[in-house]
């Protein structure tokens, strides 16, 4: 009787450690299962973060595009405006000593006024 008792003692630890095995291979299948879940999940994330980076370089390509053509067309009209000035500050320095020549006309003409006795030159400018 110990033999037969012994196998059968022997059976229900092969059974016992066989259920517990497929109970251990179960849990290690959903905690496999789960990994890959979570690493899918995580690889979704990375690939959103990417595509948004990615969105957001184009976006700051076009600002800094927009931008250089607004510097370029800028440093342009400053170029023109300095060209004008240019033009501006020679004319007033023209017109500033062709009244100077006028003046010294002018008070030519007043010196002699005297010194002729206001002449018919003169007669004809206090007549207009």
């Amino acid at each position: 009787m110990a033999s037969s008792s012994g196998n059968s003692s022997g059976s229900l630890q092969i059974q016992s450690s066989g259920s517990e095995e497929s109970l251990m291979d179960q849990r290690k299948r959903k905690r496999m299962q789960s990994n890959r879940e979570s690493a899918r999940r995580s690889r979704m994330r990375k690939q959103t973060h990417l595509n948004d980076l990615t969105a957001q370089i184009s976006q700051l390509k076009e600002e800094n595009d927009q931008i250089h053509t607004n510097l370029s067309i800028t440093s342009q009209q400053y170029l023109n405006v300095e060209a004008e000035n240019s033009v501006l500050r020679a004319q007033v320095g023209e017109l500033s000593q062709r009244l100077d020549a006028l003046n010294d006309i002018l008070n030519y003409l007043d010196a002699s006024k005297g010194v002729f006795g206001g002449g018919i030159l003169m007669q004809s400018l206090k007549a207009t």
